[in-house]
């Protein structure tokens, strides 16, 4: 899959936080359970900070327990891009936006009680929150 926007790290730079790039564009991790849409409960859309792709919809998201906001599954299996992440010396599988590449988080297959049984793992600061009541 190839991702739609192409940009170089200054113009990336000039767009996110430096938070942001470290996770968006180094494929970083915020800090467990210190992420601003951990608690997010309303109704509404979950998109890409880097570019607003649609990923996930509010309805998908559940308690993990993990300190990250967790989603079952994609707004569509286009919105994302998964790929092999074999970084800490295990085999997990990264999430990134379709559209910009970025890095968004990882899947696990633990998303036990869940429709898929999978469990997006996604950190708060890659993502924008459009509540439905606010659209």
């Amino acid at each position: 899959m190839s991702t739609t926007i192409d940009q170089d790290d200054a113009q990336w730079r000039e767009k996110l936080s430096a938070e942001e790039f470290a996770v968006l564009r180094e494929a970083g991790t915020e800090r467990a359970w210190t992420g601003e849409l951990l608690d997010e409960e309303r109704a509404g859309l979950y998109t890409c900070k880097a570019c607003d792709n649609e990923l996930f919809v509010a309805g998908t998201k559940f308690d993990s327990g993990c300190g990250w906001p967790s989603f079952y599954e994609s707004v569509n299996p286009e919105a994302v891009e998964l790929l092999p992440d074999h970084s800490l010396g295990v085999e997990r599988t990264e999430v990134r936006c379709a559209k910009c590449g970025s890095h968004l988080g990882h899947v696990f297959p633990d998303g036990l009680g869940t429709p898929t049984g999978d469990r997006y793992c996604m950190n708060s600061v890659a993502l924008n929150f459009s509540a439905a009541d606010e659209a």
